[in-house]
């Protein structure tokens, strides 16, 4: 359950919000004994007594304000716990995306872009469940059952005794369900980030399948991944079909126990026909919120399987601090060194005592075979990777020992394949400088020689590029790469 935990830590930012809530909890859960008295009353001092009918309608008005207040509280208190609920989940959402930024590169080799999207997307909606019904039925259930649980002994202990008879194995029940059920749950979460991240792999790349013909071999994959799916799920609900109605027979028993030793007690004198009544209102009003618990019980699971894949993110080890270490100079020369630089990949040796001198001004070309290391020479420049050993120097200053926002403020980096983000001309652009002028825009486009296709375009720097600048030429795309860099 420590997940769950982690979950519920988010509460205490909004300690305002947590206690209208609770307020509201506990004045329902007290609204809900107006009724079954008022009946109880009426049946046991009203109808059998000529003299006081004129205090029947009283009463019907007594019993109509309880409904009133119960669920006035309850609409201010969904209102309240959506607020909460909503803000809670921006601050998880925000802290999860602020800790992807801060992940190594390393890490995100490893991981599917489907998966992680699950994880962001859908797995913080399954912990929001945990946060809308654990605290909106969680709290109300245990409330109630608390507060009606006392007032049966109060009535009657012997009978109240038998009608609470079936709580022990409810939890037995519960607890048998829950400590076997969070793998299926997990399972049953990977599936469907496998299925998500095989979905984001086959549209990014529908291209390709289309211009290979693979659209039915593709189908089928999807099809096995959906199918995994399916068999998960049915095994997580295999169980669900088993717990639900048993835990209901248990409930139900209750009833039956209540009419067999409350009815006895009736005829015996041991018992008002309005107590008994309200025993078998009340009844209902203790074991609905323990049906509920139930349910939550099923939404706790699968929102702890959400949560574990979340705080996996969110608990793994973070690239060195960006901003810690000495900063570039304001004027630098541009003289990069290596220095018997050695780099490994996984276990993998890339790199083996690289050593080349870049003078300021000078254009290198890096030339060698496929997996020579050519692209991994530009990573370990840009600290994306961490040399093995060896020094990486700009203009004699050892790179390691500057603080990386600094260091990459200064490169600009084009990369063989030119990504464009889904926005316009403009904001690609401004994403090497946020506060570029409308001069300087247009100066770095010239540079690139793209401004003459810019220029063309139905609103200029405002037009969208579409996902991965899809709209644009391969050349285009390049050129307004190079713009960025300038």
């Amino acid at each position: 359950m420590k997940s769950i935990f982690r979950v519920f830590s988010y509460l205490r930012h909004y300690p305002g919000l947590a206690t209208a809530q609770l307020f509201c909890a506990i004045g329902m859960t007290l609204a809900v004994f107006v009724f079954p008295n008022a009946t109880g009353y009426v049946i046991d001092k009203i109808i059998p007594n000529p003299s006081r009918h004129g205090d029947f309608s009283y009463w019907i008005v007594i019993a109509l304000l309880g409904f009133v207040v119960k669920d006035g509280l309850n609409s201010v208190r969904i209102f309240i716990n959506n607020i909460f609920e909503q803000k809670v989940i921006f601050d998880i959402r925000s802290d999860l995306y602020a800790k992807i930024q801060r992940l190594p590169l390393q890490w995100f080799d490893t991981r599917r872009t489907g998966d992680i999207m699950t994880r962001v997307v859908e797995d913080v909606t399954n912990m929001e469940r945990v946060l809308i019904d654990g605290i909106e039925q969680g709290l109300m259930a245990a409330l109630q059952v608390i507060g009606i649980g006392i007032f049966l002994f109060y009535l009657n202990p012997t009978v109240a005794a038998w009608a609470t008879l079936p709580v022990p194995f409810l939890a037995i029940g519960a607890w048998i369900y829950s400590s076997k059920g969070r793998d299926r749950y997990r399972n049953q979460r990977d599936a469907a980030s496998d299925l998500n991240a095989l979905l984001h792999d086959n549209v990014s790349g529908v291209r390709q399948i289309k211009a290979y013909a693979a659209e039915a071999v593709e189908h089928r994959r999807f099809n096995d991944f959906s199918d995994l799916l399916r068999v998960a799920t049915l095994r997580m609900m295999k169980w669900w079909a088993i717990y639900s109605p048993g835990m209901s027979l248990l409930r139900m028993s209750g009833y039956v126990l209540v009419l067999a030793f409350g009815g006895g007690a009736v005829m015996r004198g041991e018992l008002t026909m309005g107590d008994f009544t309200r025993f078998l209102l009340f009844l209902s009003l203790f074991y609905e919120p323990i049906d509920r618990l139930n349910s939550l019980n099923q939404m706790i699971l699968s929102g702890r399987a959400a949560a574990d894949r979340v705080f996996e993110i969110l608990d793994s080890e973070e690239e060195a601090n960006s901003r810690e270490g000495s900063m570039l100079p304001s004027q630098i020369d541009g003289h990069v060194r290596f220095e018997n630089v050695s780099f490994s990949y996984q276990d993998q040796p890339t790199l083996h005592g690289v050593t080349l001198d870049a003078q300021p001004g000078q254009t290198i070309a890096l030339v060698g075979s496929t997996g020579a290391g050519k692209t991994t020479v530009l990573s370990l420049l840009a600290r994306f990777y961490e040399a093995s050993s060896g020094v990486v120097s700009i203009d004699g200053i050892d790179i390691s020992t500057l603080a990386k926002s600094s260091l990459r403020d200064r490169l600009a980096y084009v990369t063989q394949e030119p990504f464009l983000f889904n926005g316009t001309v403009r904001e690609n652009l401004q994403l090497s400088k946020r506060d570029a002028t409308e001069a300087e825009l247009w100066a770095a486009l010239e540079a690139a020689h793209a401004d003459r296709f810019v220029k063309d375009l139905p609103k200029l720097l405002d037009t969208n590029v579409g996902e991965r600048g899809v709209k644009l030429s391969g050349g285009e795309k390049q050129r307004l790469s190079i713009a960025r860099a300038y």
